[in-house]
């Protein structure tokens, strides 16, 4: 029962330390929390889209795969088709475009064109995440001047025996500032490059696939090539 009470306690004392720090950092706090949620909703919406992106081309290369391998472009075309995955558009230019290429060059064109188009989904918004940290940070600082600067001007009118103790008081408020938007920032910083390197671990098992791709449409042309010399 005392565990239950001063957790209880403890809970309640960091809320009312929190309120006061907020309440203490002015308005510059409040701006700062809200670029901080902005950020984190991008971050949380980036590391779903990525995951559900990864895993879907995970599942549908294990199925496209074998088929390419086999020769079976048609099928693998009707299954990229059906799975709307990222990497299943880059396949289906090209395997259309193989449908009738004579070249090689000719299909790899036609998937880096795919890949052009499905990298731009993997970045968006990325980069807003880095962004709104150096907001915050900034922020944190021009909080800080501007508690500085209100600090100084209530000091100059102040009584000289309560100067030092005033102005103490208000540099302690003011640097509230700053280490919110520190705290805000730090995270964001974390976040935007895990998701950067995410984004580029995706980009190249996409660009991997695509070189796998090629080298089963060489070796499927090399072979009817050789059918067409033998008969």
């Amino acid at each position: 029962m005392s565990d239950t009470v001063n957790a209880a306690e403890q809970s309640a004392g960091l809320i009312t330390t929190t309120a006061q720090f907020f309440q203490e950092g002015g308005p510059f706090m409040y701006i700062i929390l809200a670029v901080f949620l902005v950020g984190l909703a991008i971050t949380l919406e980036r590391f779903i889209y990525l995951n559900l992106t990864q895993t879907r081309n995970q599942m549908v290369w294990k199925k496209l795969f074998p088929l390419l391998t086999q020769g079976k472009f048609k099928s693998a075309m009707e299954e990229a088709k059906g799975s709307g995955s990222a990497v299943a558009k880059i396949l289906v230019y090209g395997l259309s475009r193989s449908a009738y290429a004579t070249r090689h060059d000719e299909v790899e064109m036609a998937m880096e064109e795919g890949l052009m188009e499905a990298i731009p989904h993997l970045e968006r918004r990325t980069n807003y995440i880095a962004t709104f940290a150096n907001i915050a940070t900034l922020l944190g600082l021009l909080g800080t001047i501007m508690g500085l600067i209100n600090a100084f001007t209530a000091v100059a009118s102040a009584d000289p025996s309560q100067k030092a103790d005033l102005l103490s008081a208000s540099i302690s408020v003011a640097m509230n500032t700053t280490a919110f938007g520190l705290m805000a920032a730090i995270p964001l910083l974390l976040a935007f490059t895990y998701l950067q390197n995410k984004t580029n671990q995706l980009i190249d098992s996409m660009e991997m696939a695509s070189v796998k791709f090629l080298n089963v449409f060489r070796q499927a042309q090399s072979q009817k090539a050789q059918g067409n010399g033998q008969g």
